[in-house]
């Protein structure tokens, strides 16, 4: 997005929300850098700065203000390939990987990246790893009671000296300094995540609730609850919303402590934090098809999934029949393949089907399971792809060539190419216009043509995902 210093500077003075996260503020006078949301006075004109990302603002020599806390800010997540690999690399920061390691995740060489963040945000990847990852230490020193040696390697540092050294040298403090007193009346580690208002949250529990699998998910009034695996990592996690503020709130198991990063960006993704309702309502809401959904629910997201081989197990279940049965046959999956767990919670006892547990079983087994021949042999296909490191698309790839990857499957079509796109690789303009559901929406009744639906959803773009979500939503009570 191109912002002008006027545009930045009217929303800094309004305080609007709609910009949080989408850029930052550095105020000469003070040597502080804030989101636009921040509650301290507004500085004059003169004295701003703005900048694309905090990590741009720190590369200027800028702190972050201890007030509005920029670590709390929403992500910005855009379609160029220079938002793709910020985004990609944030992600993946706060997960100790050194840069090196990142060129096959990228599908680009380190000097081809460091070119192009530095001629679209002014920063070098390692400033952008060094920003994250300092970030997000100075969450976890504000909200949890960790260790300081713990939150260094939760945060993707591997070595304390080297952490407290970049702490002191870009925020002028010890990072105990940053401590605030933090109540300790729970088994788990909590955070919290910003998001930009308002969020449908009965809408995203409504769909979630209608696919939970037993033993591995519950929804316990606006709370969603999880069994979580992170590589050799296990525990469980639990996220409701905040009354009154635009914040959810995480808890995670002690067990998980070194992999807050990667929780972070989990939660983001699969309840689509970084949505930015006021651009998608703004095409959206045109329609008086789809106004009238979300005039019931403003800020409606389109639900995710906590790891896309989930997802992907999820649709190709769903292939053919109803929701309800494809979320029996996912229960009986993971009861027979999911490895067991104790959390505080008694109906979360499993964990969800992984790639390699998949893999070993056989067709026949899967069948006895209740599945059809041809889904079972879809399943041992993804399995083997996922475990390839097929389900891993380097980013600034179209939602148009991760589909057609993906229909080389066997067993894949476009519906189910596109559901992924949509739920689990985050493309907002994914849309499986074969789905019956949206046909019968588009068409008020009336069961049209995909290709008329195809062409129907055109007037949507680029947030076809988000109208689709919109038309099944409108199907239910």
């Amino acid at each position: 997005m191109n912002l002008t210093d006027d545009t930045c500077y009217t929303a800094l003075q309004a305080r609007d929300a709609r910009f949080d996260g989408v850029f930052f503020t550095g105020v000469k006078s003070t040597g502080i850098y804030c989101r636009p949301v921040c509650p301290a006075r507004t500085p004059a004109a003169k004295s701003c700065a703005f900048y694309p990302t905090a990590s741009a603002a720190e590369a200027a020599g800028f702190r972050p203000c201890l007030r509005c806390r920029p670590e709390l800010a929403p992500g910005c997540h855009g379609s160029s390939l220079a938002e793709a690999i910020l985004s990609r690399l944030q992600e993946r920061a706060v997960e100790g990987v050194w840069l090196a390691d990142l060129d096959a995740d990228l599908g680009l060489s380190t000097r081809q990246v460091r070119r192009i963040l530095e001629a679209e945000y002014g920063v070098t990847p390692v400033q952008v790893i060094q920003t994250q990852r300092l970030l997000l230490a100075k969450q976890l020193l504000q909200e949890t009671s960790q260790p300081v040696s713990e939150i260094a390697l939760a945060a993707g540092f591997r070595s304390l000296r080297n952490f407290n050294a970049l702490f002191q040298q870009r925020y002028g403090l010890v990072p105990s300094a940053c401590r605030r007193k933090v109540s300790s009346g729970s088994d788990g580690i909590r955070l919290r995540l910003a998001y930009r208002a308002p969020l449908a949250w009965t809408a995203l529990m409504d769909y979630f609730r209608s696919r939970l699998v037993p033993g591995v998910e519950e929804i316990c009034g606006a709370e969603y609850r999880r069994t979580v695996t992170l590589g050799e990592a296990t525990g469980w996690m639990r996220v409701w919303p905040t009354e009154g503020a635009a914040v959810l709130n995480v808890e995670v198991s002690p067990s998980l402590m070194r992999h807050l990063g990667a929780v972070q960006a989990r939660v983001r993704r699969m309840f689509d934090l970084d949505a930015r309702p006021d651009a998608i309502e703004s095409v959206l809401k045109a329609d008086p098809l789809l106004a009238p959904v979300f005039a019931d629910f403003p800020g409606l997201r389109v639900g995710g999934a906590w790891d896309t081989f989930e997802l992907a197990v999820r649709a190709v279940l769903g292939q053919q029949i109803t929701v309800v049965a494809a979320t029996t046959l996912s229960g009986r999956l993971a009861a027979r393949i999911g490895s067991k767990i104790e959390t505080p919670f008694p109906n979360l006892h499993r964990h969800a089907i992984q790639a390699a547990a998949l893999d070993i079983l056989t067709v026949e087994e899967m069948c006895q399971l209740g599945l059809v021949r041809a889904r079972a042999e879809t399943l041992k296909h993804l399995a083997s792809f996922a475990l390839q490191g097929g389900l891993q698309f380097p980013p600034g790839l179209d939602h148009e060539s991760a589909v057609a990857q993906l229909v080389e499957l066997p067993g894949i079509g476009p519906w189910t190419a596109h559901y992924i796109a949509m739920r689990a690789l985050r493309f907002p303009d994914a849309f499986p216009a074969a789905d019956l559901g949206l046909r019968k929406a588009i068409g008020q009744g009336v069961l049209i043509p995909t290709k008329q639906a195809e062409q129907r959803s055109l007037d949507w773009r680029p947030w076809r995902a988000y109208a689709a979500a919109a038309l099944w939503k409108s199907l239910t009570p």
